[in-house]
Order: C-alpha cells, then sequence, then structure tokens
C-alpha cells in the first residue's frame, strides 16, 4: 500500500502539469471560445486517462508487456468514440463542437508526451523503491 501511495503522490502532480499545460495551450488555441475549449478537454483528457492504462498497467515496459485483447480493444474503441463524438449529433447535444485540424496536430505529440513522461517517472519510482 504504500508504495500505491507513493506512486499516486507523484504521477497525479505529472498528470495535474499536463493538465495545465492543456489549459493553457487549449485557451491558445481557442481564443477563450467555451465549446471548443469544452471539446478539446474532454477529447484530450479522455484520450490520456485510458491510454495511461497501458503505461502503469505494467512494472515493465508497457510496448513488451502486451494488454489483453479485451483491453486494448476497449481502450482504444473510447478514444476513437470520444475522438469522433464532437463530430456526431450527440456532440451538439453535449454542447460540443467540431475540432479544427490542428487541434488533432497537436493532440498527438500532446499525449505522446505526457504517456513518456509518466513511464519516465514510473521507471524512477520502480529503481527507488527496488520493486523491479
Amino acid at each position: 500500500m504504500g508504495f500505491i501511495r507513493r506512486f499516486m503522490t507523484v504521477i497525479g502532480p505529472v498528470s495535474s502539469a499536463f493538465d495545465l499545460a492543456t489549459f493553457a495551450l487549449l485557451l491558445h488555441l481557442f481564443s477563450g471560445r467555451e465549446p471548443l475549449f469544452q471539446t478539446g478537454w474532454f477529447v484530450e483528457s479522455l484520450a490520456t486517462q485510458v491510454l495511461v492504462i497501458f503505461v502503469i498497467r505494467t512494472q515493465g515496459n508497457p510496448f513488451r508487456s502486451r494488454p489483453s485483447r479485451a483491453l486494448a480493444v476497449t481502450s482504444l474503441a473510447v478514444v476513437a468514440t470520444a475522438l469522433l463524438i464532437p463530430f456526431t449529433p450527440v456532440g451538439g447535444l453535449l454542447g460540443f463542437e467540431p475540432l479544427p485540424p490542428i487541434f488533432f496536430v497537436i493532440l498527438l505529440p500532446l499525449v505522446a508526451t505526457y504517456l513518456l513522461a509518466v513511464e519516465l517517472v514510473k521507471r524512477w519510482l520502480y529503481r527507488r523503491y527496488s520493486l523491479a
């Protein structure tokens, strides 16, 4: 339990730092347009919080430890659904707007950087607390 507590108290601030960076980016990118900001935040946060499962589910390299097919398929389906919702009538009901292409150009490196940061912090934690 102690390691889990440490893990949460270290990974949590990493996540919060990326949240703040995302807020700043969305405010700048969408110039304060609330529906686009909310839509971008929904897509980005759902993508990062679902995809981080692949990083934290294993002590080792997430590319070498294959997840179950069910986990991979359902997780990727959730992310795909989040990407598509703003372009559907459901998105309109939720107050979302279609996102401009530049958002997706920015989203990919942002999510990749977040996942890399979590992976590096995870490795550091396992080395520091000799659980590897």
